[in-house]
């Protein structure tokens, strides 16, 4: 198992941790999914480590921007 720590831009709101936890747990191989609002971390656990554009893809389907990656 992986675990990766993402920085996501523009959740204010518990809305926007549901829209972008039920996109990212879509992701294949990915087992869990946490979004700390307050930070704007999302924590993933994978089975393998994840292709950054399928992550971004995610989160910009959820309506959020991924910062620094």
């Amino acid at each position: 198992m992986v675990t990766t720590t993402y920085q996501v831009q523009g959740m204010t709101c518990g809305h926007c941790v549901s829209s972008v936890s039920a996109e990212v747990s879509a992701i294949k191989g990915v087992s869990d999914v946490r979004v700390d609002l307050a930070t704007g971390q999302v924590t993933v656990t994978s089975e393998s480590p994840l292709d950054i554009e399928i992550v971004r893809a995610a989160v910009d389907e959820a309506g959020y921007d991924l910062v620094g990656a």
